[in-house]
């Protein structure tokens, strides 16, 4: 039940995302595309601050940036190392002096990475254009101030994709303030509600035409039923295998053997495996570099929506930052083992 209840919350958290990204990109006539991709720096700024965050949900909001073409794959990459799942809450609680300076050193790797993928791969190294869709703009999607009259008849008037979309966030609204789906932290559950509520208000209140073109069609109908299969046949398969990563996670290893490990583990998006990690370094039983590796490679379920869109670009993000990740552990154990 559980792996369902996280494969509805990853699809909901993305959807909502997605509708609110389109939402104020239309309202600001496609100023918000233009003010994100206008310096490289606002992108990088914005990956680092929004993967800063404990936990995954800005990891998703990253995702859902880059596959509307608002971010570039360097900014992913850097959003991504910078990400530690919700991994980070058990560090904040556990370990707060060394999660702080991993985060710096994730920072600081991260701009690096992402400033060499931008430089060496371009857009064609990317998945095709169809697998992603920049906001569409048209002169019919401008949004003129509602009167609750016109409100009003949207509600009276209800078209099966309003009523549908309306329902589907009432349900998940009401499911997570019963506690049943969403985040444990606080202030991660409050910026749930308050993103769904939003999400929520937009479908009642907008337009016909946007809601049938942008939200109903794109968002509805395309991305969220792909992002809900393959999030949860995923974790699905970890669930069945978890046992066993973790009784090979549990067993006595060299230093040298447990950065790689440590990588390759942070090739499963899914926040948990990583989680051992964390605690042996808090026991004294690792490095301080296998846990910085670890947490450069892993993001928790940050990429899953990115690989319902594009295994291709999935995998080429994971390749970078288990490149990133090995090559900063390599550089930081030789230190400790002296």
């Amino acid at each position: 039940m559980g792996v369902i209840q996280d494969a509805v919350l990853v699809t909901a958290f993305v959807a909502v995302m997605m509708l609110l990204v389109e939402y104020l990109n239309v309202r600001t006539k496609g100023a918000l595309q233009k003010g994100i991709r206008g310096k490289a720096w606002r992108q990088y700024l914005l990956a680092i601050v929004l993967a800063g965050s404990p936990g995954c949900l800005g990891a998703f909001a990253l995702v859902t940036l880059f596959t509307h073409r608002l971010l570039s794959l360097g900014a992913l990459v850097a959003g991504m190392i910078v990400t530690s799942g919700d991994e980070a809450f058990v560090m904040l609680a556990r370990i707060p002096g060394p999660f702080f300076l991993l985060l710096g050193i994730q920072v600081a790797v991260g701009l690096l990475a992402g400033i060499l993928t931008d430089f060496f791969l371009k857009k064609k190294d990317l998945a095709p254009e169809e697998k992603y869709k920049e906001i569409p703009f048209h002169d019919e999607d401008t949004l003129p101030p509602l009167t609750w009259p016109e409100i009003l008849d949207h509600l009276k008037h209800c078209s099966p994709a309003r009523g549908t979309m309306a329902t589907a966030l009432v349900l998940f609204l009401a499911a997570h303030l019963a506690g049943q789906v969403g985040p444990k932290e606080e202030w991660a559950s409050i910026t749930l509600g308050i993103l769904t509520t939003l999400g929520l208000l937009v479908v009642l209140v907008v337009p016909d035409h946007f809601l049938e073109e942008h939200l109903w069609n794109h968002v509805v109908r395309i991305h969220a039923p792909r992002i809900f299969l393959w999030t949860l046949g995923t974790m699905v398969l970890i669930y069945f295998f978890r046992h066993d990563l973790e009784t090979l996670l549990h067993q006595s290893y060299g230093p040298w053997a447990a950065l790689l490990l440590a990588c390759l583990v942070g090739i499963i998006p899914e926040s948990g495996p990583h989680l051992v990690f964390v605690l042996l370094y808090a026991q004294g039983d690792l490095p301080f570099a296998v846990l910085l590796a670890s947490s450069i490679v892993q993001d928790g379920h940050g990429m899953l929506p990115l690989l319902a869109t594009s295994r291709k670009d999935f995998l080429l993000v994971k390749t970078i930052n288990l490149a990133a990740g090995l090559l900063t552990g390599c550089c930081f154990l030789p230190g400790e083992l002296l």
